[in-house]
């Protein structure tokens, strides 16, 4: 088969105009056509008065040698790459010596499970949290009542924080083995809608998210793995040999269960802190890792969708607009947007008591009537936390206690209408934008929460980003606090084999332990650690 990409069309094309884009890239008449099959498909919204739908096809030809000779083998043509998953090995029906024990159960623990799994190697898997279902009832607690359970909660449970997000399933990773594709189709078997196999920037959403991890965890169970909930690590038991040389060999559980285990998946998850602690404790190889901090920034989705996409907001093909924006400030800081969530609204994410932690997240319909995006700063150990690999933790917990006061000392967040902000007085009343957070936004001053050099960042960037998306620095604009989770602020070392630097056994891996950012990339990275533990055990 024949990969074509790059093959544009008017928005409201009609359905037969792709297939005769393609007979006329390729000169060729429709019975030498024999399929066609939409591999990608985008829209280039750049110039708003004539949208582009964008797509890549595979194509079936009757003489593909000769159509390559003819147009050459060039990037908008070339044979369709093959995209098929193959395990790296198969155990054998006995295997002696422990099973592989995978910590934590969100996207990268999910995926670094499944794979150990379909190999036939018979996961443990641990978390610390409780089923999707019941996380989820707790989670609401936090939002309805202001009652939180630091064991269940947005970060912690089955799925991991990506279950409460937009659900998006992209990645900027270089992938040359497509294993996002893996990721992509293991999802659409659990109940993913198929077109997130086609859509250049596929989401899913929270609701189909639980049905969906519920299901492969079902598919787990069925090929021997097996889930242990409500377990926290409390300690690894890790050998020194004579020579120095350190293995991992079990786990203790806060249960006072013992769990013999030399090969672990490290998939905690970037909120783990106890268990960075308890790894630094033990020797484990880590350093401090730069991450971001900053507010949750909302919109009307409708003034979104006009800034996008003008007259054609409104689209079915198009749906909730996005945005992705940066800008480098004088004081040598970049401001950007994370997480955007179209469509959605901002939640509590806290673990720990006596903090405030924001979040986005949407469903799949994003048809909530605000949008929402993380508004950060980047950070550095060099700069701003130095001199211990968890002074990070110190940092986020800091921010995080001073927005629980700001907000009312109830999980109220603290929140700023945009024009206030950028005035330097607190608010006392919000305007147009309604604020989504639960259990409640707080009026104040959101300068009093964050570092100086964030504040100055930010309001040198707003007026930048109203110059993009119009309205985007707009005074009733709404900003709530704090956004501190945009990632791990460790890195767990690992070498090329993937274990630990210093550890054999112990495999970090995912997001907590540095090495992905969101669901996909997250996804893939279990997939590789679940196969180098595959080699490591099987030889």
């Amino acid at each position: 088969m024949l990969r074509l990409s790059e093959i544009k069309l008017p928005l409201d094309h009609p359905p037969e105009a792709l297939k005769a884009a393609v007979l006329d890239r390729l000169g060729i008449i429709a019975d030498d056509l024999l399929s066609l099959t939409i591999a990608r498909r985008a829209n280039d919204a750049r110039r708003k008065a004539a949208i582009l739908m964008v797509y890549s096809v595979d194509v079936e030809v009757r003489d593909e040698a000769g159509i390559l000779a003819r147009l050459g083998d060039g990037p908008h043509i070339r044979p369709t790459p093959d995209t098929e998953y193959r395990f790296v090995a198969t155990a054998p029906a006995t295997l002696p010596g422990p099973r592989p024990v995978v910590i934590g159960a969100g996207p990268c623990g999910l995926f670094a499970g499944l794979i150990l799994a379909q190999m036939g190697l018979r996961p443990i898997i641990v978390d610390r949290g409780k089923v999707v279902r019941e996380r989820t009832k707790d989670t609401w607690g936090l939002w309805r009542h202001a009652v939180l359970d630091p064991e269940s909660n947005v970060q912690f449970g089955e799925g991991g924080a990506g279950t409460f997000s937009d659900g998006k399933l992209y990645s900027q990773i270089k992938d040359p083995r497509f294993l996002g594709r893996k990721v992509l189709i293991e999802f659409v078997k659990a109940g993913a809608p198929p077109e997130i196999l086609t859509e250049a920037h596929p989401h899913i959403g929270t609701f189909r998210l639980v049905t969906m991890v519920e299901s492969m965890r079902r598919t787990i169970e069925k090929l021997g793995g097996e889930y242990r909930w409500q377990h926290r690590v409390e300690d690894f038991d890790i050998e020194i040999a004579a020579d120095g040389t350190r293995s991992i060999r079990g786990l203790h559980f806060q249960t006072g269960d013992y769990l013999e285990a030399t090969h672990v998946v490290l998939a905690v998850g970037h909120s783990a802190r106890d268990t960075f602690q308890t790894l630094y404790d033990r020797g484990v190889d880590m350093e401090a890792k730069p991450f971001s901090i900053g507010v949750r920034i909302e919109h009307p989705q409708s003034w979104v969708d006009r800034a996008r996409f003008g007259t054609c907001a409104g689209h079915p093909d198009l749906g909730a607009a996005a945005y992705s924006l940066s800008h480098h400030c004088a004081n040598g800081r970049t401001v950007y947007s994370f997480c955007m969530c179209p469509g959605g609204r901002v939640v509590a994410a806290t673990s720990e008591e006596g903090r405030v932690v924001t979040n986005g997240m949407s469903q799949y319909s994003r048809a909530e009537f605000n949008a929402n995006s993380g508004l950060v700063v980047g950070i550095d150990p060099e700069r701003d936390y130095p001199g211990h690999p968890l002074a990070g933790i110190d940092l986020q917990r800091r921010l995080e206690e001073a927005a629980f006061i700001a907000g009312g000392s109830n999980y109220h967040a603290p929140g700023q209408r945009v024009g206030d902000f950028l005035a330097g007085r607190p608010s006392t009343a919000f305007g147009e934008v309604t604020p989504s957070y639960k259990p409640g936004v707080t009026p104040t001053d959101l300068a009093q929460v964050l570092p100086d050099f964030v504040v100055a960042a930010m309001r040198e960037a707003l007026p930048a980003f109203g110059r993009q998306i119009a309205h985007y620095d707009h005074p009733d604009a709404m900003m709530t606090g704090v956004e501190t989770r945009t990632s791990a602020p460790v890195r767990i070392g690992r070498g090329k084999d993937f274990h630990s630097l210093n550890t054999r056994g112990l495999f970090p891996a995912g997001e907590g332990a540095g090495y992905a950012g969101g669901i996909l990339s997250a996804g893939v990275d279990g997939i590789k650690v679940a196969e180098a533990v595959a080699l490591d055990m099987l030889g």
